[in-house]
């Protein structure tokens, strides 16, 4: 395809911003072609004298950047207009086409869920990280974060989702779901998610993070405890997690004290 004005213009420019630097590393490191033999036998065929479908090889590296920017349906359709480097990456030249808009890209999201894809691209591309060795595997990060919904969302039954649920954290209440995961220690990569309601304690989804060839996990204070719960007990790795926040403070003056918090900033470096 013939490049615009403004496509050569961007190209000739001498310096790479962190945003081009970003997505040409997403670029080269995502299986493009495992995921779209995945996704291929679910999407739309073109059919008589009708418009056809966007290509796939589009929307899926549209839907790629939407997660890698965490933008909302309109947010990356507005992001294309917006940015010439996300331009670049999903392939659209503006002076001779127009940008999927929002609703064909929530299309696509339920066309993946529905069809349980989600999880299987996640998996495809894991896959291939840890094939081409991107991922050590030896040590793993447990976090988890919560998903926050207005406390009115109902669903088609005029019910709120049983799946979700009321939590405290700090001083505030938040309504929702929480993700848990897997973290590789090295590379920062997501290796396991876990969904569950809000209210789940983090500590008891620990042993559903882990890959099982790790020889060292690492956690917040929310961890406390975890080497000794059941599900634990027979897992060969060595837990470092962190002290509670009194605890911390509450550390003699002395060399020890002084090793231990070392130690505890060593912890969160490498959680961080």
């Amino acid at each position: 395809m013939q490049k615009s004005f403004s496509d050569l213009e961007y190209a000739a420019k001498k310096k790479l911003t962190r945003r081009d630097v970003f997505l040409a590393k997403i670029d080269s490191v995502t299986p493009w072609s495992q995921l779209h033999a995945l996704i291929e036998p679910f999407y739309p065929k073109a059919e008589g004298a009708g418009r056809p479908p966007i290509g796939l090889a589009r929307m899926l590296r549209m839907y790629v950047v939407q997660q890698c920017f965490g933008l909302s349906d309109e947010g990356i359709e507005d992001a294309v207009y917006d940015s010439q480097a996300i331009r670049g990456f999903v392939g659209i030249d503006l002076s001779r086409e127009q940008a999927p808009d929002a609703t064909t890209l929530l299309k696509f999201r339920r066309l993946l869920e529905k069809n349980e894809l989600t999880r299987k691209i996640f998996e495809t591309i894991n896959g291939h990280l840890a094939a081409q060795g991107l991922m050590m595997r030896e040590g793993t990060i447990v976090d988890a974060t919560l998903i926050a919904a207005p406390p009115s969302t109902k669903n088609k039954d005029k019910k709120r989702d049983p799946e979700m649920h009321q939590t405290k954290k700090g001083n505030d209440w938040h309504f929702g779901l929480k993700a848990h995961i897997g973290v590789d220690a090295k590379s920062g990569l997501v290796h396991t998610v876990v969904a569950t309601a809000a209210n789940v304690a983090d500590v008891t989804q620990a042993h559903a993070l882990l890959h099982g060839d790790e020889v060292a996990v690492l956690g917040d204070a929310g961890y406390q405890g975890v080497e000794k719960r059941e599900e634990n007990l027979e897992t060969k790795v060595t837990w470092h997690v962190a002290m509670k926040r009194t605890k911390r403070k509450a550390l003699p003056a002395n060399k020890l004290g002084r090793m231990t918090e070392k130690l505890e900033h060593l912890k969160a470096s490498v959680r961080a």
